[in-house]
């Protein structure tokens, strides 16, 4: 759970003062007063309102940065109340905006206007310095939905809040300076609307340059890359199926601003490096002995997991049978519904999963069934090896290709005519601006569109439409599989840029579908 901090000045009586906070619970944000007061009580500092030990221990870190910082904390009984009380608060971003409302009370800063409408946003450390936070951007995000926008943030994290247009910001590195900053004419700095050019380029270690032939896998992944869809690689061990899922971040098209906003928002939530900015698109590959949790997200206080840690990016999964059952299906709300649902009894949060799933996985558990090799498993094996992925799942993918062995005198034989990653993402670029110009309802890519938007954006001529109906039948494809094919058909079309689905887009588009659906 996350905690936004705004500080506001009300008039109260004698007893108390008043400081607005916002909770962060998942993609919204619910108002919390900080209130303060004094009495002639023992000296202590107490914090009341469903506080979690990080924000307990702030009265700790308060008096510290109080005496490094030669500011007079009163030698009064110091009241906390974080209201609404039955609303749980955890997190160290309580800190700043707490030291203020007892520098408000007792007011050591003169120029308290300038406090109003503002959300402060900080962790103290005993020696004054002000610490970067968890999770920044969901915090500004959730507040500059209610209204507000001006921010007092640590230094640490200016970086991140400027990617997010029309607010003012104020950095502080210190408890002290903020103080002296507040008590002259501070000056918020505004963030510009236009998207920042100094943000480093990404930089691809595969390029599909790289990898010798399979001409299908390659145009199988353009196609997901162009549309959004899934991909599951079939093949024996060592014929480059891992190498040709970590080329497909080269081919994807660069991140706008609101999913560099969204992806660097989820991975500060996740990662330990909570202050930096996710400039590419998230290549995910836990290994196949990674809990559901992991995968999934969730635990005692939800996080996101891997699959939100993916999201507009990849999630890859090396020898998808070899995970667990319940980690496998799992996967089904998130591929379908593009976000994740975690419900907790403390906590009931969404995290957003729009990710493309890239599976591979062997013939057989030996992995040389169905090649020149000799396989040692019995039919048995096979079978029960094939099982691992059930219909629901091998339902939901759009493409299934077989990569096939390379000769050995081909891969150090330097080739110009494979076409490297550039000129395909530039293919992909065009398809992509194509469906962005259809704006659906649900989202703008086919992967993503629902029932009601295929209708409207399918255009399948009649020839076309005959033959996808006739392959269902033959095929015994179940109406999500249809649907699907139909999903693919259109992405084959825009990179065409054709307007209709024609027989050969449908043609191809059935010969992806997964094996086991279709025999």
């Amino acid at each position: 759970m996350l905690a936004l901090i705004l500080v506001r000045r009300t008039i109260m009586p004698n007893m108390s003062a008043s400081i607005q906070t916002i909770i962060d619970l998942g993609m919204d944000g619910v108002l919390v007063d900080v209130e303060c007061h004094l009495s002639n009580n023992l000296p202590n500092i107490v914090i009341v309102g469903v506080a979690n030990k990080a924000v307990d221990e702030a009265k700790e870190r308060i008096r510290g940065a109080f005496t490094s910082t030669k500011l007079v904390i009163p030698r009064k009984r110091i009241t906390l109340n974080l209201a609404p009380a039955d609303i749980p608060k955890d997190g160290s971003s309580f800190d700043l905006a707490m030291a203020l409302a007892i520098l408000h009370k007792t007011e050591q800063i003169p120029n308290l206007a300038i406090l109003q409408k503002t959300i402060v946003l900080g962790e103290l450390g005993l020696d004054g310095s002000i610490r970067s936070i968890r999770g920044i951007i969901g915090k500004i995000l959730a507040a500059k939905k209610q209204g507000y926008d001006h921010f007092i943030v640590p230094i640490q994290n200016t970086e991140q809040a400027r990617l997010i247009p029309a607010i003012s910001l104020l950095a502080a590195d210190s408890l002290g300076e903020l103080v002296q900053l507040l008590s002259t004419t501070a000056a918020f700095e505004k963030t510009q609307d236009a998207f920042s050019s100094t943000l480093s380029v990404a930089q691809h270690e595969s390029d599909f340059a790289d990898v010798i032939g399979q001409k299908a896998a390659k145009r199988a992944l353009e196609i997901a890359a162009a549309g959004q869809h899934n991909v599951l690689l079939s093949g024996a061990p060592g014929t480059g199926k891992s190498m040709l899922a970590k080329a497909l971040p080269s081919i994807l098209p660069p991140l706008t601003r609101p999913e560099m906003l969204a992806i660097t928002h989820l991975h500060s939530l996740a990662s330990q490096q909570y202050d930096r900015i996710v400039t590419s698109r998230p290549f995910r590959s836990p290994h196949h002995s990674a809990s559901s949790v992991a995968v999934i997200g969730g635990g005692s206080r939800p996080k996101p997991g891997e699959i939100s840690l993916a999201h507009f990016g990849v999630l890859f999964l090396d020898e998808l049978p070899e995970f667990g059952r319940a980690t496998i299906e799992t996967l089904r709300q998130p591929l379908e519904d593009k976000q994740i649902s975690i419900a907790r009894a403390k906590d009931s949060l969404h995290f957003p999963a729009d990710f493309i799933l890239i599976g591979t996985k062997n013939p057989c558990p030996c992995g040389y069934y169905g090649t020149n090799k000799p396989c040692v498993c019995t039919p048995v094996q096979v079978l029960q090896y094939e099982k691992r992925l059930s219909g629901p799942i091998m339902d939901r993918l759009d493409l299934y290709v077989d990569v096939e062995n390379v000769e050995h005198k081909q891969l150090l034989k330097i080739d110009s005519s494979e076409e490297k990653s550039e000129q395909i993402a530039n293919r992909v670029q065009q398809a992509r601006f194509v469906q962005m110009a259809r704006k659906t309802n649900r989202g703008v890519l086919n992967g993503s569109l629902s029932t009601r938007d295929i209708k409207q954006v399918a255009r399948l001529s009649d020839s076309a439409k005959q033959l996808i109906d006739a392959a269902s039948a033959q095929l015994g494809l179940s109406a999500r599989a249809y649907m699907r094919a139909i999903k693919v058909s259109r992405t084959i079309a825009d990179l065409e840029g054709a307007e209709t689905i024609a027989d050969s887009h449908v043609a191809e588009a059935l010969q992806y579908r997964p094996r086991s659906l279709t025999t």
